[in-house]
C-alpha cells in the first residue's frame, strides 16, 4: 500500500448538509451553483459526458460532497488548473479535504487562507487559464478524489451519516433522436472546437480555510469525475440540450369536446 502526504491541504471552515445531491459514482458528489441566479445548475448527460450550461459574467461555485463515513483528499481542476495552487492541475497535487458527509462549496481561485478570487463564467479568451497560456482545457471542472490511509493504531469505524441519505435526484434523460435538430450530429464536430465560456479571476472575497496534514491510501485517485459546461446557445447547438417543437404540442382537433361559450366582452 502506497503512503504519500500532502504538502498542503485545505479545509474550508464553511460548510453544509445538502439534501438532494446529484447522481455520481464515487465517494464525492460534484455540482455547479450560479451564486447570481442562486441555483444549481441542470446537468445533462450526452455521449459519456455531463454538461452545465453557464450564463456569461454570473459568479459561480464548486459543490463537492463527501457521501461517504471517512475523510477524503479532493483536487480540484477548473479548465486544467489546480484551483488551489494555480499550477496545471494533476492529481498528485495540493486539494481540498472533506470530513465524512461534509459539503463545502469553492466560491473561486485560492489567494491565501482567508481569501478567494470568485470564479466567474466569462469569455474563453478572458479565461484565467487562458491568460496565463493555458486554454487548451477550457470548460471542463474536475474532480479527483483519494481516500486516507487507515492506520490499524488509531483506525475507527466510519462515521455513520448525520440522518439517512435520501435517494438521489434521477439524472435528466438525453433527449431522443426525434427531438434533435437534423444537423446536430455534422454540427457537433465543428462546435466542439468553439468553446465560449471560460472561468475568469474575478473579485477578492473572504472564504477561510486551514492547513491539515492526509495521508492517501494509494498513488490512483478512488474517483474521477468531470463537468464541462459552455453557454447554454451552444449546448442547443451540439444538442446537449434538446430543443422544443415550434407550435403546439399535438394537432388541432375537429371534436375537442364541450358547448360553445360566448365570446369575450359579449356577443
Amino acid at each position: 500500500m502506497y503512503r504519500i502526504s500532502a504538502s498542503v491541504l485545505l479545509v474550508i471552515a464553511l460548510c453544509g448538509f445538502r439534501p438532494m445531491p446529484p447522481p455520481v459514482q464515487g465517494p464525492v458528489a460534484l455540482s455547479i451553483i450560479d451564486r447570481d441566479a442562486d441555483e444549481d445548475l441542470d446537468q445533462y448527460p450526452h455521449r459519456g459526458q455531463r454538461w452545465v450550461a453557464g450564463a456569461p459574467g454570473h459568479r459561480y461555485s464548486v459543490r463537492m460532497e463527501n457521501r461517504s463515513g471517512e475523510r477524503v483528499l479532493v483536487v480540484l481542476s477548473v479548465d486544467g488548473v489546480n484551483a488551489i495552487t494555480g499550477q496545471t492541475a494533476s492529481p498528485e497535487q495540493s486539494g481540498y479535504v472533506l470530513e465524512p458527509w461534509q459539503s463545502s462549496e469553492i466560491t473561486g481561485w485560492r489567494k491565501s487562507n482567508a481569501e478567494v478570487a470568485q470564479f466567474v463564467f466569462t469569455d474563453h479568451g478572458d479565461s484565467y487559464a487562458s491568460r496565463t497560456g493555458r486554454p487548451a482545457n477550457v470548460g471542463v471542472i474536475g474532480v479527483a478524489v483519494f481516500n486516507e490511509l487507515r492506520r490499524p493504531v488509531y483506525d475507527v469505524r466510519p462515521r455513520p451519516a448525520p440522518y439517512p441519505m435520501p435517494r438521489a435526484a434521477a439524472p435528466q434523460a438525453e433527449s431522443s433522436a426525434s427531438n434533435r435538430a437534423a444537423d446536430a450530429t455534422a454540427a457537433y464536430g465543428k462546435a466542439e472546437s468553439r468553446q465560449q465560456l471560460g472561468t475568469g479571476h474575478g473579485e477578492r472575497e473572504w472564504s477561510q480555510s486551514s492547513s491539515t496534514r492526509f495521508e492517501r491510501a494509494s498513488r490512483a485517485p478512488a474517483q474521477v469525475s468531470e463537468l464541462r459546461y459552455d453557454t447554454r446557445s451552444r449546448l442547443l447547438a451540439l444538442g446537449v440540450i434538446p430543443r422544443q417543437r415550434p407550435g403546439n404540442s399535438r394537432p388541432p382537433q375537429a371534436f375537442p369536446g364541450g358547448f360553445v361559450p360566448d365570446p369575450p366582452y359579449g356577443r
